[in-house]
């Protein structure tokens, strides 16, 4: 039997993707086979599927970097047919068929049992994005923060990641500043937890001192380049800075001060090699005390066909919030 999926391929040179017909012959190995409720979009999905970014590894590829559905057959005993599952990060969908079909076959290494009460869907409103924003939280609070520590600014506060930083930080009583260059967006970011909304315009970055005023106890950065670098600047004794994406640039431009002289930590957050305890115990706490009261009001649901259409959306930075895409429907 066939199922639709949506393939990312290269012809005379160019990245092109569209939606094909599969069979299950036709799906790379893996001991887990899930008929795909829902998938979402990240970031790194746009520009895959696009081109815009050198993110396949492999091609032809099935799209899609996240998936949760009903496992249909497994081959390892730690899944049984019926299951309810997800799965993210890893190779999908870039060197492994991904959660753009309504079937996949994934690596029983690489697949999660939804934690009790977690829908498909709203595993996939979280998606790879808002695992990597709650495996900073747990990160940062590992090495110390606290909600009595002081403020914790989060920037690229309107995208995936962001939004559900915001929401997470917020729910477990922190004070949120959220760091954003939409001014247009303040009262959805407030209305999400944030207790203020600084303008990336506001900062002259052109300008950023070896130490400047010490004022966050945690940082969440989405961006790199001189906004991560304005962070490290002005985080307090002690404080936790995750560095989560490139979404402004790759570099870092900075002095060892704020690290020998305020004890700061910069905490990489890879959420695709995060080993399976880690990965399985952040899912759970997305479940429970870190579950964002307002997931609805930052996630939108697209139909499968749709999808070819919000790619850009990412790319020219005008998404808000998560967008899970309905597979099975």
């Amino acid at each position: 039997m066939s199922f639709k999926a949506y393939l990312i391929n290269q012809e005379n040179g160019k990245v092109v993707s569209r939606f094909v017909d599969m069979h299950e012959e036709q799906l790379d190995p893996g001991e887990v086979t899930i008929r795909v409720a829902c998938s979402s979009v990240n970031y790194k999905d746009a520009l895959a599927a696009t081109g815009a970014g050198k993110i396949i590894r492999r091609f032809p590829c099935v799209g899609g970097i996240d998936l949760a559905g009903i496992v249909s057959d497994s081959r390892d005993p730690r899944f049984a047919k019926g299951d309810v599952v997800l799965a993210t990060s890893y190779d999908i969908g870039v060197a492994h068929h991904g959660g753009y079909a309504e079937v996949a076959r994934i690596p029983a290494d690489w697949v999660v049992k939804l934690p009790p009460g977690m829908t498909p869907r709203e595993a996939m409103a979280f998606g790879t994005a808002g695992f990597t924003a709650g495996l900073a939280v747990v990160r940062m609070e590992a090495n110390g923060l606290k909600p009595g520590n002081g403020p914790v600014i989060v920037s690229g506060a309107t995208g995936g990641v962001g939004s559900v930083a915001i929401e997470i930080l917020a729910k477990l009583g922190y004070r949120v500043v959220a760091l954003t260059g939409k001014e247009a967006e303040t009262g959805y970011l407030k209305e999400i937890g944030a207790s203020e909304v600084m303008l990336r315009q506001s900062l002259d970055l052109t300008k950023i001192k070896p130490l400047d005023k010490a004022q966050w106890a945690g940082a969440v950065d989405n961006l790199g380049g001189e906004v991560l670098a304005w962070m490290a600047s002005s985080m307090q004794i002690g404080g936790a800075l995750a560095s989560i994406g490139l979404a402004a640039s790759h570099t870092l431009n900075t002095t060892v001060m704020p690290f020998i002289l305020r004890g700061v930590s910069l905490l990489g957050i890879d959420s695709v090699n995060c080993p399976m305890p880690q990965r399985a115990e952040v899912w759970r706490r997305l479940a429970s005390d870190m579950r964002p009261t307002h997931m609805e009001l930052m996630t939108r649901t697209i139909a499968f066909d749709q999808l070819p259409t919000v790619f850009d959306d990412f790319l020219k930075a005008r998404a808000r919030g998560r967008t899970v895409v309905d597979i099975a429907s």
